[in-house]
């Protein structure tokens, strides 16, 4: 219910007012990871970064305070957290007691999650089968898919990001979101080339065909997140960003008030379809603004 006055005087103020202040925070809690994955920028294999829970704490205090209301814990590998005895749970709670409505993680599925409290999971799924153990490792799929299926939370979406490696696979991806009655939607992004993961980044013109699959699919009933408004915008980036939207908060513990992707300088080959999407946003684009509200709310 809080959510519910507070998106549309959140959005008022950032429209008609010029207030930029994040709406979410993705909150980076250790590199610490248990793959390997191709694409990855994150991971940290040797000394990585593990934050404290008091430094959990101030992170989620300084955020809410800046006007964020969503968090989404990161990693690495978010569920391999701990500080003494506190886990994932005890910084879920702790959200819920700093005033966030709601707490999502996002994991690799590779060890079992049943039991979290998040109000959602997002699952990164990169195709299926052999497309994604050729980027997180064989046999990693198969767990992937017994983990969700074990999990028993009513609220597990999959995120897929799409690249040179496995655009082939989209469509069967989406066919078995929509097969799997464990999972809810599907997100689609596209992998953006930060150093040493260019050889990953997927072609305009494939880009451009593979967004036309996933709108077919979205306006036959397919469960996916995107907006159609949204993706239409991923075919050519040539509009305003409102990367503010999320605020970032690193594994070092940097804070970043934008998009990673706007601080190195590469939206011309973003592939992070939330940009697409906030901008249909403050354009006042039904399908988004109804796409947006059924996550938030």
């Amino acid at each position: 219910m809080k959510s519910f006055f507070y998106l549309p005087w959140w959005f008022f103020k950032a429209k008609f007012l010029g207030v930029k202040r994040p709406l979410q925070t993705v909150l980076f809690i250790s590199d610490k990871c248990n793959l390997a994955c191709k694409h990855c920028s994150i991971y940290r294999d040797v000394n990585p970064n593990i934050k404290s829970f008091e430094q959990i704490k101030e992170e989620l205090e300084y955020s809410y305070k800046e006007g964020s209301r969503f968090v989404d814990f990161e990693g690495g590998e978010p569920t391999l957290w701990r500080d003494g005895d506190r886990d994932l749970n005890s910084l879920i709670r702790l959200a819920k007691e700093t005033g966030f409505y709601s707490a999502t993680i996002t994991t690799n599925a590779f060890m079992p999650f049943g039991g979290s409290e998040a109000d959602s999971i997002w699952v990164s799924l990169d195709g299926l089968g052999q497309f994604h153990d050729e980027i997180r490792g064989k046999g990693v799929f198969e767990r992937l898919v017994k983990h969700i299926g074990e999990a028993g939370h009513p609220h597990i979406s999959v995120n897929m990001v799409i690249n040179s490696r496995n655009y082939s696979s989209v469509e069967d991806t989406i066919e078995f979101v929509k097969n799997n009655p464990c999972i809810r939607s599907i997100s689609l992004n596209f992998h953006t080339p930060f150093p040493g993961t260019e050889h990953l980044f997927l072609d305009w013109k494939t880009r451009s065909e593979i967004i036309d699959l996933i709108i077919k699919k979205k306006k036959a009933g397919y469960p996916i997140m995107n907006s159609v408004s949204g993706l239409k915008l991923m075919k050519h980036l040539k509009f305003k960003k409102q990367c503010w939207v999320s605020n970032f908060i690193l594994p070092d513990g940097q804070r970043l008030p934008e998009c990673q992707g706007k601080i190195a300088g590469m939206c011309d080959s973003c592939g992070f379809s939330m940009s697409g999407e906030m901008h249909s946003v403050f354009s006042l684009k039904p399908d988004t603004i109804f796409a947006g509200m059924r996550l938030r709310m």
